[in-house]
């Protein structure tokens, strides 16, 4: 019995020479190969063509039954295997092959939600390049643009509820100071530090608190004329959950995959067509939730 639980689907064990025209282990023949190269673009690639008719990259594995299962507990945890043990009706293969499955989908989702974060952020930088004061809106302007704002929480301590008064600007501003700091402190240019700002902080920028600071003033530039803010921070905070669901290796056999492909091209849409015509056309989310175990 073989101590590895998962191989590729169709090999064998003994080794073999490859031949030139065989598949490469993403699905492409090396003819394929060398037609995509060159520049990136769409000009080799039909952006009309829908992400559902894409094939996945590479065949579902297959699942090896191993001969001591207790290691898949001790890799993965008994706690988190039971999920999948649940959803698989207790069947320890399938199981295993819908914890394989979560990691493809999720690498493929976390691929294009990097994509739309690296638009929206620069979308964002190029729209509050307009701020009316001296120098750059983030290593310049921050302390105007996130001056204290205070507001009434609701808090629970020790089983009962209390209300306190918070500077909901306190943490962007935080944010913003580490960045300057890891870009170089007063030698920080602002793409370094653009790029230092996590989804977390560019996710918030579209919510209620910052509609008149940011929003009406600069933001709304960087979407098409009529975006309604609330759209854009309802289907931004929905892909900013699942960005941080696949960050930390969750299960998604019980997300709404189609409902955030739908918002991740919307907002690409909304961004840049072009975008959303490239992650359209080269995305293999679909694909890949047409054959979950």
């Amino acid at each position: 019995m073989t101590d590895r639980a998962v191989r590729p689907a169709g090999s064998s064990g003994g080794g073999r020479e490859s031949s030139a025209t065989e598949l490469t282990r993403d699905g492409r023949s090396p003819g394929d190969m060398a037609e995509a190269s060159g520049p990136p673009g769409l000009s080799k690639v039909h952006a009309t063509s829908p992400a559902l008719e894409r094939q996945p990259t590479s065949a579902a594995p297959e699942i090896v039954p191993p001969e001591d299962g207790q290691w898949i507990d001790r890799w993965i945890s008994s706690e988190r295997l039971s999920r999948y043990l649940h959803e698989a009706e207790g069947d320890r293969i399938r199981a295993l092959a819908l914890y394989e499955w979560n990691t493809q989908i999720s690498a493929s989702f976390h691929r294009d939600l990097a994509h739309v974060e690296v638009a929206l952020r620069n979308a964002y930088d190029g729209a509050a390049a307009g701020w009316k004061g001296p120098g750059h809106w983030l290593i310049d302007g921050y302390p105007i643009l996130f001056a204290p704002v205070m507001r009434t929480k609701r808090q629970q301590q020790a089983g009962e509820w209390t209300r306190r008064r918070v500077d909901i600007n306190a943490k962007p501003r935080a944010l913003i100071e580490k960045a300057i700091h890891n870009a170089g402190g007063s030698r920080a240019t602002p793409g370094k530090v653009v790029a230092e700002l996590t989804f977390g902080f560019w996710r918030y920028l579209s919510s209620s608190a910052h509609e008149k600071s940011l929003w009406v003033p600069l933001l709304h530039r960087a979407f098409p004329p009529r975006t309604r803010r609330m759209d854009v921070d309802s289907r931004v905070g929905r892909l900013y959950e699942l960005r941080n669901r696949t960050a930390h290796h969750e299960p998604l056999f019980g997300e709404d995959v189609a409902g955030r492909v739908t918002d991740l091209l919307t907002v690409a849409e909304l961004l840049q067509p072009e975008l959303s015509a490239h992650v359209r056309a080269t995305s293999t989310v679909l694909a890949l939730a047409a054959v979950r175990p």
